[in-house]
């Protein structure tokens, strides 16, 4: 389902994310394809086209995300919200282990599991762009 997102609103989440992925933080100018506003609670769940449920994200975290809320935590088999950029802390959940994302929580390491954070070629992708600095390092944790 298609819907539209001004052009103002647009901007304000590309703005409010500083044009990096709010799940894995991966930096749209380093991106293939640019980053999509997409909707944290999907309409079909009852989501509604504000700022507060509006979430940027790379293509691979949306793809994978998809209209879930949840998944199943790898370490507890429960099944466990994911990661919610508008009201939880990025360093909360997760951390940057050289160029692994660690899920510090439930909800990271479901988030983590779903969204692949940690595909061979993702990891690849981090490590290269951490090595020159272009990455949010773990001291930062997040640029958002």
């Amino acid at each position: 389902m298609s819907v539209y997102v001004s052009a103002a609103l647009r901007q304000q989440v590309i703005e409010r994310a500083q044009s990096y992925c709010e799940y894995c933080l991966f930096p749209e100018a380093f991106s293939m394809y640019h980053h999509e506003v997409d909707h944290l609670i999907a309409l079909k769940h009852g989501g509604q086209t504000v700022s507060d449920n509006l979430v940027l994200a790379c293509l691979s975290c949306n793809r994978h995300k998809g209209s879930d809320l949840t998944s199943i935590d790898p370490v507890s088999g429960k099944v466990t919200l994911l990661f919610n950029p508008r009201t939880q802390s990025w360093r909360d959940h997760f951390q940057l282990q050289e160029s692994y994302i660690l899920g510090l929580s439930a909800t990271g390491r479901t988030t983590v599991f779903l969204l692949r954070f940690n595909d061979s070629t993702r990891i690849q992708v981090r490590q290269n762009l951490i090595a020159y600095g272009l990455y949010p390092n773990s001291s930062d944790a997040s640029p958002i």
